[in-house]
């Protein structure tokens, strides 16, 4: 199985001071993972928003570069109209539309939100 990566796992697997680090990490070892535009995005504007990670877009760059070369990640487009994914409240847009594109493209979405009920969404543990 695939797995496109949710800006959680990647913030987790990525930043070793988060408190998921290892436990993502360890779980990435054996996986074929995808990341796509919302995912990457996503990684950037919390790795570098003053009220979460502040970090320099240029650090947070380099390291979604590296984690996405070192682990051989597949780059997918986001080719699925927006229309096409249907979530039931505005908090669920970002996290279901990732996980139909996951489902889209043959993969299930990796995330850390036990919250997320969605049949392509698979629990990071």
């Amino acid at each position: 199985m695939r797995y496109l990566l949710d800006v959680n796992v990647l913030l987790s697997a990525i930043w070793t001071t988060h408190s998921h680090h290892v436990q993502t990490f360890a779980w990435l070892a054996d996986k074929e993972i995808a990341v796509c535009p919302i995912s990457e995005l996503g990684f950037l504007r919390i790795s570098t928003n003053k009220k979460a990670l502040t970090a320099e877009m240029i650090k947070a760059r380099q390291l979604l570069d590296k984690f996405c070369s070192d682990l051989h990640a597949e780059r997918i487009p986001d080719d699925l109209p927006v229309l096409e994914s249907h979530p039931k409240t505005s908090d669920q847009v970002t996290d279901h539309y990732l996980a139909d594109l996951a489902k889209k493209h043959g993969l299930k979405l990796a995330t850390l939100d036990g919250q997320l009920k969605h049949p392509a969404a698979e629990l990071v543990r």
